[in-house]
Formats: structure tokens, C-alpha cells, sequence
């Protein structure tokens, strides 16, 4: 998906009642943060968070100077998610957990608020970090039992926004269909996600070749919209303040507004 159509997404989730839009930003330099800024001007009050910016394409003090000149004529409505990407996807992956230290340091240094970062952690190390240096964490591809372990790890007052993924579809076997490529490529060939779902409820046999309908089901609610905010809300009992929702479509360039729509429509009371 391009950026034009986000842009254009970005007010009508505002005018449906999402407060944060999340935007997946992918392995590509984010360089001058055009595409939120574009969308922060879409928009009146909602908060546009990166999901995420890799550590390894941008450096920290050329974000941070973008963040500056953003929030300064937009105000303070532009969240950092930041994270250090896969291994698989470089030829040098040396000693990540010091450099997310260094450019979390160099982003606080250059007087980006902590509260406007978050992390994309999914370890005990990361997630420590998130909860020390800045507002918290954004694990992606995450399991309650997950966000249970982060919680805990967090502490009680960092922010934690696990991201889940939603196919609104009441076949199971079609809504299987539909989300399983989203999760066998790439993620079931990144060893960081499949050893943190190992580490929380999964077996080797769930995450072989393209994951079992039990692993599937667990990361892509779908059914009614009912159905899906039971299992989404688990992440909420579990300690998250937050959830992400990433709409999966069969035709990954459709637009997901009617979904979003939809859910808002049949959003729960609380």
C-alpha cells in the first residue's frame, strides 16, 4: 500500500472514534517522517505512531530533528515507535541491545520527550528498557500470555500497546486463509518472533511450515465483531492499555476503513 491511500485513511479512522493510528513503516528508511507528518496535517487530534522505525535505516539525531520540526507545528500528536528490525534481514546484526541503548540515549539527549517513544520489545532485555528509558512498549505479533510477561516486566505505569492482527470474517477456515500468508511470510522465518512464541504457549510444531490453526487463531482474531473484541480484549486483561489493530484483507492493497468502520459500529460499552 502506498502512501496517498493512508493519508486518505488516516481522517476517516479519526472521524470513527481510533484516537492513535499506527503505520507500518516496513524496512525502508522513514528519513524525514513525511508520510506521518502528512497524515498528522489529515488530521485534527489523533495521535500518528510509527510501527516501527528500524534502528539500523535512520539515524536517531536526524529523527529526532524531524520529530522537533513536526510537533512544533502540529503539536505533540506524533508517538515513535522504534525497534531494531530481524537479523535475517542484514548482513551485520552486531550487538543490537547496545545499539537500541545508544539511540534510545541519543533521542532522549536531542530532548525527544520519553513519553513520545515507544519500543517494539519483545524480550526481557528490551522490554526493561522500554519501561526505564521511555513511555513503554509496542510488541508486535503478541500473544495475552505475552502481554501478561511484559506487564510484568514493564512495571505497573510504562504504556504497553500489543499489536493484533483481524480478518472480519465468521468462516473459520476462510479467515484462516486469508491471515495465514500474513504470518508464514516472513514472520515464521524470523527466529525473534518464533522464539518468543515458543517462550509463550507454542511448540515447534505450531510454527512449522505455514503454522497450525491453533497458532493462526491465536494471532488472527477473527469472526463477528464480537468475537473478535473477546479476543483481542484478553490483551487488556492481561495488563495492556492499548491494542494496535491490524486489519488483514485477501487483497492486501484493499482498504481496511470498512472493517475499521465496522468494529467501530459494534465497539463494546464499557
Amino acid at each position: 500500500m502506498g502512501d496517498a491511500p493512508r493519508i486518505e485513511y488516516a481522517p476517516q479512522l479519526e472521524e470513527l472514534g481510533y484516537r492513535t493510528i499506527w503505520v507500518g513503516i516496513g524496512a525502508d528508511p522513514v528519513g524525514d517522517m513525511s508520510l506521518l507528518e502528512q497524515m498528522i496535517a489529515a488530521t485534527e487530534t489523533a495521535i500518528i505512531a510509527s510501527a516501527i522505525i528500524n534502528m539500523w535505516q535512520d539515524d536517531a539525531r536526524s529523527i529526532a530533528h524531524h520529530y522537533h520540526r513536526i510537533v512544533e507545528r502540529y503539536g505533540p500528536r506524533l508517538l515513535l515507535g522504534i525497534g531494531l528490525g530481524h537479523p535475517e534481514t542484514r548482513d551485520t546484526y552486531d550487538k543490537p541491545y547496545e545499539r537500541m541503548i545508544h539511540y534510545v540515549d541519543a533521542l532522549l539527549d536531542t530532548e525527544v520527550p520519553a513519553e513520545a517513544i515507544v519500543i517494539g520489545a519483545l524480550g526481557t532485555k528490551t522490554l526493561a528498557l522500554a519501561g526505564d528509558k521511555t513511555l513503554g512498549a509496542h510488541p508486535y505479533l503478541a500473544v495475552p500470555a505475552h502481554t501478561r510477561y511484559a506487564r510484568e516486566t514493564l512495571g505497573s505505569s510504562a504504556f504497553l500497546a500489543p499489536e493484533h492482527k483481524v480478518v472480519l470474517n465468521e468462516d473459520d477456515d476462510e479467515a484462516r486463509r486469508i491471515g495465514r500468508p500474513y504470518i508464514q511470510h516472513p514472520y515464521l522465518g524470523l527466529r525473534n518472533y518464533t522464539n518468543n512464541l515458543l517462550r509463550h504457549g507454542f511448540t515447534e510444531a505450531d510454527i512449522d511450515g505455514s503454522g497450525s490453526d491453533a497458532l493462526i487463531d491465536a494471532l488472527v482474531a477473527h469472526g463477528s465483531p464480537e468475537t473478535i473484541y473477546t479476543h483481542i480484549n484478553e490483551h487488556l486483561t492481561a495488563g495492556a492499555n492499548h491494542i494496535g489493530i491490524q486489519i488483514l484483507t485477501e487483497d492486501p492493497t484493499a482498504s481496511p476503513v470498512q472493517a475499521f468502520r465496522t468494529l467501530a459500529e459494534r465497539r463494546p460499552a464499557h
